[in-house]
């Protein structure tokens, strides 16, 4: 099984992710869909308040947001080894 190209990523979710990517304080960042919703999760920098990185994540993406779907925000958990 071969791992999807981010090239192979719908527009509007390629877009949601670069908008995600461009929020200062942003280190990575995760987009799943479903039918109506849409979840973002972010993980941010030493020095980034969750509350307010995930503020500024949820007004970046306003723009490519449709009416009637639902968005969800949240933060990654750490990578465990």
């Amino acid at each position: 099984m071969t791992t999807p190209k981010p090239d192979a990523l719908p527009p509007r979710l390629r877009r949601t992710l670069e908008l995600v990517y461009a929020v200062e304080g942003v280190v990575a960042a995760r987009v799943w869909q479903s039918p109506g919703r849409i979840a973002v999760g972010v993980r941010g920098g030493a020095a980034s308040a969750e509350a307010e990185l995930l503020r500024r994540v949820e007004a970046a993406v306003a723009g490519v947001r449709e009416p009637g779907e639902t968005w969800d925000f949240g933060i990654l958990d750490e990578v465990r080894a």
